[in-house]
């Protein structure tokens, strides 16, 4: 139950952060409200390190394989693109695809074991709900 209620924060406080985010790009450019989005979670987590947990940053470099260490550069790409996917599709439409997409390559990534991820089986049952989701973005988009 706390995962799932950890889950709805999260996604709570993506969609919030997108569209401050995407209100941020209109004073400044893109590359620069996403370089301060980047920049004020730095300083976040710097504080929350130093007061919570004060493991060596070295051991980070220790991860293999090595292309795990890109998730800072997704984050970018994520930032980015949800600044311009709210923009063109306004909030709801935009967040309904960004989730329908993580549902999907968070299920490939299972079912193909990619990236360490526990190989698990195809149900139908769940492809069925990735469906369900799809039929949903558009009967949303539909006028």
């Amino acid at each position: 139950m706390i995962g799932f209620l950890i889950a709805v924060i999260s996604g709570a406080l993506m969609s919030v952060q997108g569209v401050f985010n995407t209100q941020v790009t209109k004073s400044s450019g893109i590359w620069a409200a996403n370089a301060f989005v980047q920049f004020t979670a730095l300083l976040v987590c710097l504080i929350a390190w130093f007061f919570f947990e004060r493991s060596s940053f070295m051991d980070v470099l220790r991860v293999e394989p090595k292309y795990m260490l890109l998730g800072g550069v997704m984050g970018a790409g994520i930032t980015y693109t949800v600044i311009k996917g709210m923009a063109m599709l306004g909030p709801a439409k935009a967040v309904m695809v960004i989730v329908v997409a993580q549902l999907i390559v968070a299920y490939l990534i299972e079912l193909f074991g990619l990236f360490g991820v526990e190989k698990q089986p195809l149900e139908i049952r769940k492809v069925a709900g990735m469906v369900i989701a799809i039929a949903g973005i558009i009967i949303f988009k539909w006028k």
